[in-house]
């Protein structure tokens, strides 16, 4: 292979060993786990809101970021779950660019892995033991999330690996509720397949095992836009595009049928102040058709502690690196908006 083998890293197994989790941690994952499972289910009419920065940069500011959700989880706790998102993966168009905390844990320093492996555990473990969310991750590259399933309230498997057989694989034996985006071309039976695959059992190679999995039934959609072929973005949160979700859902045996709006990417033309319409628009035509009110189970919003981007080093605390975000007090504002309307 044309590639240097630098060193081996260590397995899943020895990194928890050296970071465990304790009894405590355990059972506040699992608690947001049902928590979140009973919205999926329709044991809850809550709404899930995965919120946070497009990628997590920096230990502090993230927690920080998370610590300031505490006290508005508590005011709007009777009608929203917040589900942080802690994303230590960020999927690169072309490959270039920074590629999230688990390959550059000091995003200004050279590719450390090892480093990155134990910087996204122990980020994840202090937003579990401090703040008592069990946070959102991307699930980028499957054979890493051992490294983290302890610890995840929420997967996501982004659209440009919807449609790789060891992603649906591996969603399929995951616990927490995985949710599938449409590919960037828009097709919704490539994300429908990734779902059925998701909530089958498979027996599968994993981690240079022989493995069975005993499908997701938590498996489901994200809608998050798409591009034509000249690279024009086009929204498909409207109530049209909510409504075919609905009747292809209906044409399957598919379990716990629902759908989470990212009020990003392509639904918004990358522009994150239109996160707060486009959340405000789903929320008002969900209340007259009781099949899309029962599919639409919450939102992903993509927010920060301040407004806009950054480049890499651009010393701005609290400002993504990635994707453009919406800043806290918009952000706090919108959260407590939602619940107003629920």
């Amino acid at each position: 292979m044309n590639m240097e083998f630098k060193r081996k890293l260590a397995i899943p197994m020895e990194v928890k060993e050296m970071y465990p989790l304790t009894g405590k941690m355990s059972e506040t994952v699992d608690a947001r786990i049902a928590e979140l499972k009973a919205i999926f289910s329709g044991a809850s009419d809550k709404i899930a809101l995965i919120i946070g920065p497009c990628s997590a940069d920096n230990e502090d500011s993230v927690l920080d970021y998370i610590s300031r959700l505490i006290p508005v989880q508590e005011k709007v706790r009777e009608k929203i779950l917040i589900v942080p998102r802690i994303y230590t993966n960020k999927p690169r168009t072309t490959g270039d660019g920074y590629k999230g905390l688990v390959h550059q844990p000091d995003p200004t320093a050279q590719p450390d892995l090892f480093k990155g492996i134990i910087a996204t555990r122990e980020l994840h473990m202090r937003a579990v033991k401090e703040t008592g969310f069990a946070c959102a991750d991307e699930m980028l590259y499957p054979e890493n999330h051992k490294y983290l399933d302890d610890l995840l309230g929420y997967v996501a498997v982004g659209a440009r690996s919807v449609e790789d057989q060891q992603h649906r694989l591996t969603a399929s034996a995951i616990e927490c509720p995985v949710g599938m985006k449409n590919p960037t071309s828009g097709d919704l039976s490539v994300m429908m397949n990734a779902i059925q695959a998701a909530q089958h059992q498979h027996h599968f190679i994993y981690r240079g095992w022989e493995g069975h999995s005993y499908g997701n039934p938590f498996a489901h959609a994200i809608l998050r836009g798409y591009v034509d072929q000249h690279g024009t973005p086009y929204p498909n949160y409207h109530f049209e595009s909510v409504r075919r979700l609905a009747a292809l859902y209906g044409e399957t045996e598919l379990q716990n049928p629902a759908v989470i709006i990212d009020c990003n990417h392509s639904n918004s033309g990358k522009d994150p102040f239109e996160q707060p319409r486009i959340a405000k628009e789903v929320l008002s035509f969900r209340k007259y058709d009781p099949a899309v009110k029962k599919l639409v189970k919450g939102f992903m919003i993509e927010s920060y502690l301040v407004d806009g981007r950054q480049s890499v080093g651009g010393g701005v605390y609290g400002q993504s690196i990635t994707d453009a975000c919406l800043g806290w007090e918009k952000s706090e504002r919108l959260i407590l908006e939602i619940a107003d309307m629920l």
